[in-house]
């Protein structure tokens, strides 16, 4: 089911790439547009791991330094069949944890301090499993494929504002004419917000996602769900210095006075949403 619905929303943003392009820039319009989208984003995908874990502070580590998050990440990689990712440490007292890269053999996991500090092993095991699912996922790639048409869409309305402003609409022209430049107006407006939604919609099917493949790889809901609880506590009183673009990545969204940022437009759906549904997995069936 969130196969079908994460393809639906990747459908609904093309076809909005298409009619918005159609309408807005004709099919020049819309093949720019893509063009330049694509170009920028391909840049993202192929660097976007290492501007996050730049911008996040976080520090490469070695066995020696974290033993129990190296023998949590060898246990779930070794189930799951996945290489070993890098792994990174950041100086942040609040609890998160972020993976990123661009396919399972070029993945990094990150975690705080806080996190290795305030977790038991049930609980790392349980963030560590969500993380390992957003790799095998490849939600990476299909984030990034979301935002490529987003940033498509976004740039044609940016023309088309260029365009309306100079073309003349609505100067004393026909009936037909004022309705194009109403027409117009409104797939300027309304085109960025429609794929604005649609992409966060993609962003919460994914967390959705990886915490089911989550539980599905640690055997049991109990250590995510109590992590979870955790994070979303410590999160809320805790302050971590990162960037909203990087704040997007992480299992749970972090407190930032740069990024404080209402449920509506969040990326993440509502964490008591994310704990209810995996306490019902825990509901045996009479």
């Amino acid at each position: 089911m969130r196969a079908l619905k994460t393809g639906f929303l990747l459908l609904a943003l093309t076809l909005l790439l298409v009619l918005g392009g159609e309408e807005l820039g004709g099919q020049n319009g819309m093949i720019l547009g893509l063009a330049v989208a694509a170009c920028t984003n391909m840049v993202a995908y192929f660097f976007s791991d290492k501007i996050a874990l730049k911008s996040s502070h976080a520090q490469p580590v070695t066995p020696q330094q974290v033993p129990r998050l190296y023998a949590v990440m060898e246990r779930l990689c070794g189930k799951s069949n996945l290489p070993m990712p890098k792994l990174y440490v950041i100086p942040e007292a609040a609890p998160n944890a972020f993976a990123t890269g661009r396919n399972p053999k070029h993945a990094s996991v990150a975690v705080t301090q806080g996190l290795l500090e305030l977790m038991n092993d049930d609980e790392l095991e349980g963030v560590i499993a969500h993380e390992l699912s957003h790799v095998r996922n490849y939600d990476i790639l299909i984030t990034s494929i979301a935002a490529t048409v987003a940033g498509a869409i976004t740039l044609l309305a940016h023309m088309a504002q260029w365009g309306f402003m100079f073309a003349g609409y609505g100067g004393g022209g026909g009936r037909r004419d004022r309705g194009n430049a109403l027409s117009m107006l409104l797939m300027m407006i309304l085109a960025p917000i429609a794929a604005l939604f649609l992409q966060l919609g993609l962003s919460r099917q994914r967390e959705y996602a990886a915490d089911a493949a989550g539980v599905r790889l640690a055997g049991h809901p109990y250590g995510l769900i109590s992590a979870l609880k955790k994070l979303g506590a410590y999160n809320q009183r805790i302050p971590m210095n990162v960037p909203p673009a990087t704040s997007s990545l992480f299992i749970v969204t972090p407190l930032s006075a740069r990024n404080i940022m209402s449920g509506l437009f969040s990326t993440h759906p509502p964490l008591a949403d994310r704990i209810a549904v995996l306490e019902r997995m825990t509901v045996v069936p009479h």
